[in-house]
């Protein structure tokens, strides 16, 4: 942005205008150039001037043969380019027809009044009727043969027809006898194709467009790393590196600042650079037709040319397994635990909505999840209703196992960098083991895990939800309709930390026990009911007789509302009876209302890391044979002793 290397010749004065056009892709390795005009303008002149680099005065054909440029060559843009000379015969219009449609851009030259005139009466409507939807660089030749060129005589010439037709893209005086402008000329015709104007600048407003500006601030966003709203010089030649891969000199910093103090009233760049200097500058470029400078920024940060994200940055491939699942790396957490103390200004350990939405800021918003869920509400928050640190390593976690997808297109919006360069985006996550073998004895290696709670209306789910995120007790009973989940960190057994997902099913506990996708994703069933409730306990057996799939998934049953009487259960057993029955451990007894709630818990996740523990057992366990070979190893040591001694006393006679 603050190089120079687009340094122009002090002749050159291209005009240039707002405009959009189809074909426009980020990565242009090819630019194709139809050269159109009157007979006797100088288009094969102009031609030749740019391949000898110097004016051909022997006589040359009326129309030269195709022509490409490699990219060292000719003009400064790293693009090969195709020059097709044009004959504007009668006899000629097919040849014309067919080279104009396969064109990215057209070069239109005019050398006299009666070609001037001709290209509002005859060209420009020519190329609108043949459906083209290419720009059109307007070049003024033999300028030599003309007295006066002040740039107010040129633009009094050219703006007229510039504003009557807004396929042009530019407009330039040039003379192949004199060698002027020849390489500039053609240099617009890449432009108008590798850097369009469209996106970036409204002539007709004198302003950025607000897209460009939204990209802009993202930009200047991500690289204000302290977030204090300014640029420091350290930041400035960060930014310069990336973009240019060159450092800018201290004069040049300095000419920066002076410039944007010029044309900002107001800023203080003692500071550094400001937003709106940051913003100011860019539209200088653009003013000056040094957009190109604009265009290197933004590709550097991926934007297309319809200024989006490019997909494959914001979408990179990244498939999870069957069984397995996707999770935060090392580097994914410290991006999120550095982003959070960032943002945190007032250090009071929660991140306030003003904060929330300065930290978003180049984001589209919430994750659509997230709204949907009633965010913050999911996650641990302090007194305040803030959400903390603990909650949003945890949020994010839930988001990663759930829908890593959106996770990567977040790290995307919020600049993460991968530690090694030659690493992607994807480094932030990792993918787990797959652990389809349930039944297998042994810890699984996740750190977050999803546990459904599953039981009737009113057993105090919503309760035991509120309960793991720190919540009072609300007494009064709200249904749930629609899931809900919660996610908090928790404490195994050796200190180690996992994630745990809580989510009721609300009403569409049916179809979610009932679609196989959703059962492999849950990692723990705890059937929970309320012990005062003589009905709960039966909607648990039902809905095992109902869903005979649960029995492949590890579970754990609990006793809720503990503090309440307890009840007799109208079910054929009662719960520890049932639970007996399927050798499994009795409910646990607990009310969210006890500091022992904690507990419960824990249990849930050791069950879920552990999942060979918590599974019915579905015929008697093998009878322990320990003691019967220990017996049988210690005859067989007995019997080699004496065997020893026979053979020693043998030798010995």
């Amino acid at each position: 942005m603050f190089n120079s290397i687009y340094v122009h010749d002090p002749t050159f004065r291209p005009i240039r205008r707002n405009m959009s056009f189809k074909r426009l892709t980020t990565s242009i390795c090819a630019v194709r150039v139809c050269v159109c005009g009157d007979e006797g303008t100088g288009k094969s002149s102009l031609i030749a001037s740019l391949v000898k680099d110097v004016f051909v005065s022997n006589k040359i054909q009326p129309v030269l043969p195709q022509i490409t440029i490699p990219p060292s060559i000719g003009t400064p843009e790293n693009v090969t380019t195709t020059i097709v000379d044009t004959s504007a015969r009668p006899q000629d219009r097919t040849t014309l027809r067919k080279e104009i449609r396969k064109s990215n851009v057209i070069l239109l030259v005019y050398s006299d009044h009666y070609s001037y005139e001709r290209v509002a009466l005859f060209w420009m409507p020519y190329f609108r009727s043949l459906g083209v939807n290419v720009p059109v660089v307007l070049c003024a030749n033999k300028s030599d043969l003309t007295d006066n060129t002040t740039p107010q005589v040129v633009e009094d010439e050219m703006l007229p027809v510039m504003n009557e037709f807004r396929e042009i893209d530019s407009c330039i005086r040039a003379s192949a006898r004199e060698h002027q402008n020849v390489n500039e000329t053609f240099f617009l015709c890449q432009k108008a194709v590798t850097h369009p104007i469209a996106p970036l600048f409204d002539y007709k407003e004198g302003n950025l467009k607000p897209v460009c500006v939204s990209a802009l601030k993202r930009i200047f966003y991500l690289c204000d790393k302290d977030q204090d709203g300014y640029l420091n010089d350290d930041e400035i030649q960060e930014f310069q590196f990336k973009c240019f891969e060159k450092p800018l000199s201290p004069e040049d910093l300095d000419n920066i600042k002076l410039s944007i103090a010029k044309s900002v009233p107001g800023s203080d760049t003692t500071k550094g650079v400001d937003m709106r200097g940051f913003l100011q500058l860019n539209k200088i470029y653009a003013e000056k037709g040094r957009h190109e400078t604009i265009w290197i920024i933004l590709r550097k940060y991926h934007y297309t040319d319809s200024l989006s994200l490019e997909d494959n940055f914001i979408h990179p491939k990244f498939d999870v397994p069957e069984y397995a699942s996707a999770e935060l790396s090392p580097a994914g957490y410290r991006f999120f635990m550095d982003l959070f103390l960032l943002f945190d200004k007032d250090n009071d350990g929660g991140l306030n909505n003003q904060e929330l939405r300065a930290l978003f800021a180049p984001t589209p918003g919430l994750p659509l999840s997230w709204v949907e869920s009633s965010f913050p509400s999911t996650t641990v928050r302090n007194e305040a209703g803030y959400i903390t640190l603990q909650g949003w390593l945890a949020q994010w976690s839930m988001t990663t196992f759930l829908e890593p997808k959106t996770t990567l297109e977040y790290l995307a919006y919020l600049g993460f960098e991968p530690p090694n360069a030659r690493e992607s985006l994807t480094s932030a996550l990792k993918v787990t083991k797959s652990r389809k073998r349930r039944r297998r004895p042994g810890r699984v290696e996740r750190n977050v895990v999803l546990c459904y709670i599953i039981g009737g209306s009113g057993a105090g789910k919503s309760s035991l939800l509120d309960a793991f995120l720190n919540r009072p007790f609300d007494g009064l009973y709200n249904p749930t309709i629609k899931p809900r989940r919660a996610v908090n960190s928790v404490e195994l057994q050796g200190g180690k930390q996992c994630y745990l997902i809580l989510e009721e099913l609300g009403e569409l506990e049916p179809a979610i026990l009932e679609n196989q996708v959703r059962l492999d994703s849950c990692d723990l069933i705890c059937y929970a009911y309320d012990s005062s409730d003589p009905d709960s306990f039966s909607h648990i057996v039902d809905l095992r007789k109902r869903y005979p799939q649960l029995d492949d998934l590890p579970s754990i049953y609990t006793a809720l509302k503990a503090d309440k009487d307890k009840t007799t259960q109208r079910s054929e057993l009662q719960p520890d009876q049932y639970t007996s029955s399927l050798m499994m451990s009795t409910p646990v007894h607990v009310s969210v209302t006890w500091n022992s709630i904690g507990e419960l818990f824990v249990a849930l996740a050791e069950a879920a890391t552990n999942p060979s523990t918590a599974f019915p057992k579905s015929e008697e366990p093998p009878p322990d044979r320990t003691s019967l070979y220990l017996a049988l190893g210690a005859t067989a040591c007995a019997a080699a002793a004496a065997f020893m001694i026979w053979r020693r006393s043998t030798n010995s006679i």
